[in-house]
């Protein structure tokens, strides 16, 4: 199964407000996967899903707690541990509390979005890192370090303790700073659960309910922390006892410190590390999810479903009745801003209707791939009573231009009925939280049945000709619907999906692999040379703003080393609308017939309007590739990644 969250969906590290300037951040809007995972990489705008506070909150809390087996944690435990056996009262507490909290009011800004933050946060991680360097000269060489700068080292040393002297008790006060400091730096994979966080942040805006989740989530890895710190002081002293290596284990320290401050100013905090931290949490995360955050099990009720079927196809004297639990009674299809292919439709006008509700956002690589499957219901139950509802909630600010989703809806062949949930009202009613997202309600006006992501194709088929029968119709049973999906449509090639959802804009970049720093809202030049695995830069001259980059003067590229069967770029014109040519090549040759369905053998294509554009379709072995797309005009708008 693949659904669209967030972030990062591929699930990669936190980076809205951390570093623009260094690496990427991907969707793990997957909110989806990243390398080695299964279904591409999906986005998620969570805002609850029938669970009470406490239960977001226990959620949030144990995500953090899971951030202990991330490799993501690497480089912030050496500014940790140099804290090990200090006093925890005076010591580990405040420095935790600090972490935690500017972690929180850092990602609480990051959902206002604007460059401001953004630019406020770079001083602060700026200074975090020179902070830590000092810390780390201070413990590796006191008194080379006084000769360099004894005021600023002196400062250093009474971050380790009260007087600077070994032996002497910490403030609290200096570990207060040490955690903020922290807390700057600290960049945490994104994985499923702080992914739904993150996405219901950027969607909800600043407010309490942000903060005191995301509070709780650092509080879980705060905890972690501490019981590690606990152990950790214990192994030390018993180290220094036995061993007599107190000063080794100083030096020890600040190299590790230094080591960590070097990690996180090239940026391998969120590049190589994010990469390797979704496999060791991610499904830990999911588990927990599914047990704290889920509904009565679909799959077992269709199975259940199917034995009623059969019953009730041996005894038709009596009226049928799906098993299918009641889920709930249906939310309120009112606040769509407007309707497509339909006046507006209300809860109370379709019942006696199988209504099947469809949440999709048009350049959702999952969304499309659902897509024909949802076309196909629709046009073969509609005369059985079956009402297919589709819900466009946007993700980019594009997709809530009214006339860019009736283009969607023209190209996609959607005939059915869409609402254009432009507030979220809708979304917000059905409290759901992933793209695609599917919704069956019966003819009493019940949700009986739900499916998040791609997949499952069957099952939900199943459930649609139940709830049908149960409402009346005396259908036969038939084959399930095998749509002719060509392109981007077509089902992902799992397997061999080894690159997850990437975006472009600073808001969430990650694994950006230029050498020039990504500037915020700015004109910049960029180059690019061998990015690695997953890695992707910039060359020429562009402006990369929140959500996309933007190419300011022509024959500039976007390169990317990917390994999938297909990549897919979601693209827009300039701000005029004029379009903008490109040619793509795969290892600096024509693509062949490994092009995609938007470009040629040669790899030209052009970009006429604001949707996911399928680049690459590997015909043969999939390997990794080195992909370039190079545009010969200029105000291109480049958004994100996606592969199959």
């Amino acid at each position: 199964m693949s659904f669209c969250r967030a972030p990062g969906g591929s699930y990669t590290a936190v980076h809205f407000l951390w570093k623009p300037d260094t690496s990427r951040i991907r969707r793990a809007h997957q909110i989806g996967p990243v390398a080695g995972r299964a279904p591409s990489p999906s986005r998620t705008r969570p805002t609850g899903f029938k669970e009470t506070t406490m239960t977001l909150l226990i959620i949030a809390y144990l995500g953090g707690a899971l951030t202990i087996l991330s490799p993501c944690i690497l480089p912030i435990l050496p500014f940790v541990f140099a804290r090990a056996g200090q006093p925890f009262i005076r010591s580990t507490l405040p420095m935790l509390i600090g972490m935690s909290g500017t972690f929180a009011l850092v990602a609480t800004l990051a959902s206002v979005g604007g460059s401001w933050a953004i630019h406020a946060n770079e001083y602060g991680r700026f200074a975090a890192i020179l902070l830590f360097a000092v810390f780390g000269a201070s413990l590796l060489s006191p008194r080379v370090a006084s000769v360099i700068t004894q005021p600023v080292v002196d400062f250093g040393n009474r971050l380790l303790n009260a007087s600077g002297k070994p032996g002497s008790v910490p403030t609290a006060a200096s570990s207060l700073i040490l955690g903020v400091a922290t807390g700057l730096l600290w960049a945490p994979c994104a994985g499923p659960i702080l992914g739904l966080l993150l996405t219901g942040a950027a969607l909800q805006g600043a407010n309490l309910q942000t903060t005191f989740l995301l509070v709780a989530y650092a509080a879980g890895a705060a905890t972690s922390l501490a019981i590690a710190l606990l152990v950790g002081g214990k192994i030390f002293a018993g180290m220094k006892r036995s061993l007599g290596v107190s000063e080794r284990l100083r030096q020890m320290l600040g190299a590790a410190v230094l080591a960590g401050v070097a990690v996180i100013a090239l940026g391998l905090d969120t590049g190589l590390l994010a990469r390797l931290s979704y496999t060791s949490t991610a499904a830990f995360e999911q588990t927990v999810l599914d047990q704290l955050h889920k509904r009565p099990a679909a799959n077992s009720s269709v199975e259940a479903a199917d034995r009623g079927a059969t019953a009730a196809i041996a005894d038709r004297n009596r009226p049928f009745r799906s098993s299918l639990p009641i889920e709930g009674g249906s939310p309120s299809l009112n606040g769509a801003v407007e309707w497509l292919n339909s006046p507006p439709l209300t809860t109370e006008q379709l019942r006696g209707k199988v209504v099947l509700v469809d949440f999709w956002t048009y350049s959702c690589i999952n969304c499309i791939r659902t897509v024909p499957y949802v076309r196909a219901w629709s046009e073969k139950y509609k005369d059985q009573g079956l009402v297919v509802i589709g819900v466009h909630a946007p993700e980019f600010a594009f997709e809530k231009k009214i006339d860019n989703v009736k283009k969607a809806v023209e190209y996609f062949k959607i005939g059915y009925p869409v609402a254009i949930d432009n507030d979220y009202k809708i979304w917000r009613a059905f409290e759901n939280s992933y793209w695609p997202a599917h919704y069956l309600i019966d003819a009493k006006g019940n949700i009986r049945y739900h499916h998040f992501g791609e997949g499952n194709y069957r099952q939900t088929e199943q459930a649609i000709q139940d709830l049908l029968r149960e409402a009346g119709s005396e259908m036969p049973s038939t084959a399930p619907v095998t749509p002719d999906a060509k392109g981007a449509e077509a089902s992902p090639d799992l397997k061999n999906v080894r690159s997850g959802e990437t975006y472009l804009g600073y808001k969430r970049a990650t694994s950006f692999a230029s050498p020039e720093n990504l500037r915020a809202d700015a004109a910049n030049a960029y180059s690019i040379d061998k990015p690695g695995l997953n890695e992707w830069g910039l060359s020429g001259t562009w402006t990369v703003g929140a959500e996309q980059a933007v190419l300011n003067q022509p024959d500039g590229s976007i390169v990317y080393r990917f390994s999938a069967r297909d990549l897919h770029l979601v693209l827009g014109p300039s701000a005029a609308g004029k379009p903008v040519r490109f040619q793509v090549t795969i290892d600096g040759k024509a693509p062949g017939p490994n092009h995609g369905a938007d470009t040629d053998a040669d790899g030209q294509g052009t970009v006429m309007s604001t949707r996911l554009y399928q680049l690459v379709r590997q015909s043969g072995d999939v390997n990794e590739r080195t992909f370039e797309i190079r545009f010969l005009d200029p105000g291109v708008e480049a958004y994100a990644f996606t592969f199959g």
